[in-house]
């Protein structure tokens, strides 16, 4: 076990607390393996009706993953730790995706990347007004995985595209407004909340009915026509050249927006979110997503893009290809190639 995840029963209730404050609770693979057990062994547990899912003490819910250990295996171990922590994380994430229990994700605070992989599936997930949701995986060379493609692409509006490929944040209010979050509670409610639902688990949707509150008006919500229209095309080149025709400080600010994230993997974002939003099974959206992921890991924009932006902090990543036009269909379809049979991920 590690001290990274503190996981308690509470009752009849399951609780998974992230403890990793330093990280913004981002996940180690000790930590997606400590979930999964837990998870596993509640499944088949008669006593447990339900799990909350949410951060022990500092801020943020969960930041994403372990992008230390992802770039460290690009540069030295030519992707295969990388590969096994993104085979490990895929598998709880549709784990809990197909869980039998509701499960209450209480992102209060950062939700991003890997954070997002393990809130989304959860049937309750709950926004208060710390909430920052994204998906900037694009700005350093990655792409909106953890099974992003599934639910970004299931948004409506082209709100998945515009999210995936900006890395755009939402606050509370606007993830409820988008379908993101499906209850909106004031951070000194959420106690409440939790004692609430360790003392009745049969009763969670009324629970969090009853301590909700009407967001704040959403402020995506004002965007949403110019997003649909200039985000309409799946053809990266489309959107940039809409963006361009546009002349208002709203298209200016996303089209530069757009020229510091990796061409190559918002190509391969919006090819995602096309394939995902074709598919009824979460289990082919997670293959298709490791098939990706193995190959991204160990490309040029990965490392780079760390580099820039996390590492050196210069954020002047040298992308290559450097242009939307120089990632070709070719490429792409390298990226998106099945593995060898002994290598494709399968769920748990």
């Amino acid at each position: 076990m590690t001290d990274q995840v503190h996981i308690h029963t509470h009752g009849r209730i399951g609780h998974i607390s992230l403890n990793r404050p330093k990280a913004i609770h981002a996940l180690t693979l000790d930590m997606c393996h400590a979930m999964s057990s837990a998870l596993t062994e509640w499944a088949s547990d008669d006593a447990v009706e339900a799990v909350i899912l949410d951060h022990a003490e500092g801020r943020g819910f969960c930041a994403g993953g372990d992008i230390n250990l992802l770039r460290n295996s690009a540069l030295n171990d030519g992707g295969a730790s990388g590969r096994a922590f993104f085979h490990d994380e895929y598998q709880l994430n549709h784990q809990m995706m197909t869980y039998p229990k509701p499960i209450v994700a209480i992102m209060d605070g950062i939700t991003m990347g890997g954070g997002v992989g393990i809130a989304l599936p959860c049937k309750y997930r709950v926004a208060t007004e710390h909430t920052r949701f994204a998906m900037p995986e694009t700005g350093i060379g990655l792409f909106p995985d953890v099974g992003g493609g599934w639910h970004l692409s299931r948004l409506g509006g082209r709100l998945g595209q515009f999210l995936a490929l900006t890395g755009a944040r939402l606050d509370g209010a606007e993830c409820v407004w988008a379908g993101i979050a499906t209850h909106y509670l004031p951070s000194e409610r959420l106690e409440e909340a939790k004692a609430r639902i360790v003392e009745h688990p049969d009763r969670i949707a009324g629970i969090l009915s009853e301590l909700s509150e009407t967001p704040p008006e959403a402020r995506i919500e004002g965007n949403a026509e110019k997003i649909a229209r200039h985000f309409a095309s799946d053809r990266y080149e489309d959107i940039l050249a809409s963006l361009e025709a546009e002349d208002s400080d709203w298209a200016a600010k996303e089209l530069a927006t757009l020229r510091t994230k990796s061409p190559q993997t918002c190509k391969v974002a919006l090819r995602q979110l096309a394939e995902s939003a074709k598919l009824d099974d979460f289990a082919d959206n997670m293959v298709m997503e490791y098939r990706i992921a193995s190959r991204v890991l160990t490309r040029p924009d990965f490392a780079e893009g760390v580099r820039a932006v996390i590492v050196d902090k210069t954020n002047d990543p040298k992308w290559d290809p450097a242009t939307p036009e120089g990632v070709s269909e070719d490429l792409l379809d390298s990226i998106f190639a099945p593995l060898p049979a002994e290598e494709e991920w399968k769920p748990l």
